[in-house]
């Protein structure tokens, strides 16, 4: 059984794309589609930068789907590859889930992008810059991220309570904390009294999957209303659940959910394992293929990004 999954945020970096828009009609079509899509020339963007646009939240959403997408399309249109009949399973990281429902029917690709947009502005919106923050915790279990996010929840000074909760369960090494900066700062410091190796202070702009996003959640509620999304050609495993979802009333539930809660990678990729996934592809990037690798034993994990990664693929399905 096989299974293709999709990244998400970080994963986006200047010149993604552009091996396979210089290769493949298909991939300069679906940029064309985003690009009107969000009016706005956001292939240019993912080519040249600057950077510091790339990075903006509402930019690096849409452009890491388009980003997977493309090589999707590459596959389908070059090679002859049907994600349905190769694959049982999808799954995708954050911002990822919506390109994996891209990939199977559930949106098409100028929702998926107008979507990605606007949860982009409503996860930055949500919080003002500076009040929220997340940070890695590196060589811990998920029982210890718990310990230590309660533990740093309250202030010592003053006894106030604040927002501290674990983000992303990534894999058996790396978890993720969200919450008030303060909290946050907190945590890293006491990281090493609960035995974690690291910690580490990300380069984020909100802290999202925490309960701070939660007008972030209301925006996203109204949107999937006005956009549904249709029954998917393939199940999908939804991050907050770990679990595989078909029904397109409970995608919508999940999507807004997701905006506050936890992504639960780590359970997803050990559930797709324990229903008999051996194959995974990552289509887009290559950063989930080594949590995946740290997550489930005796799989077979390839990344796909260029069009050299692409004919290697289509040799092997």
């Amino acid at each position: 059984m096989r299974a293709f999954v999709f990244p998400g945020q970080g994963s986006q970096k200047i010149g993604m794309g552009t091996d396979l828009a210089a290769s493949s009609a298909a991939a300069r079509e679906v940029f064309e589609e985003v690009d009107d899509a969000l009016d706005l020339k956001l292939s240019a963007i993912m080519a040249d930068g600057p950077e510091d646009t790339l990075t903006l939240t509402e930019n690096a959403q849409p452009a890491i789907m388009a980003n997977a997408i493309a090589t999707l399309r590459v596959l389908e249109r070059d090679f002859g590859i049907v994600l349905a009949d190769k694959a049982d399973y999808v799954a995708g990281h954050s911002l990822g889930e919506y390109t994996a429902l891209c990939a199977v029917g559930s949106f098409s690709l100028p929702d998926t992008a107008r979507l990605l947009k606007l949860r982009g502005q409503a996860m930055q919106a949500a919080v003002p810059v500076g009040v929220g923050a997340m940070c890695a915790l590196l060589g811990g279990s998920v029982e210890a991220a718990e310990k230590l996010a309660e533990e740093a929840a309250t202030d010592p000074a003053t006894g106030v309570k604040e927002v501290c909760t674990l983000a992303n369960d990534n894999d058996p090494t790396q978890v993720v904390l969200s919450g008030h900066a303060g909290a946050i700062d907190r945590a890293i410091v006491l990281s090493k009294e609960l035995g974690f190796r690291r910690a580490v202070l990300l380069p984020v702009s909100a802290p999202f999957h925490c309960p701070l996003m939660e007008p972030a959640a209301a925006r996203m509620d109204q949107a999937l209303e006005a956009t549904m999304p249709h029954p998917p050609r393939l199940p999908v495993f939804a991050n907050v659940t770990a679990k595989p979802v078909a029904d397109p009333e409970e995608i919508r539930k999940l999507l807004v959910a997701q905006v506050m809660g936890r992504v639960r990678w780590r359970e997803s990729m050990g559930a797709m394992a324990d229903v008999g996934v051996t194959h995974f592809v990552e289509l887009g990037g290559k950063v989930l293929a080594p949590m995946i690798k740290r997550s489930t034993t005796d799989t077979d994990v390839v990344s796909v990004v260029t069009m050299e990664d692409c004919e290697a693929l289509a040799r092997t399905l």
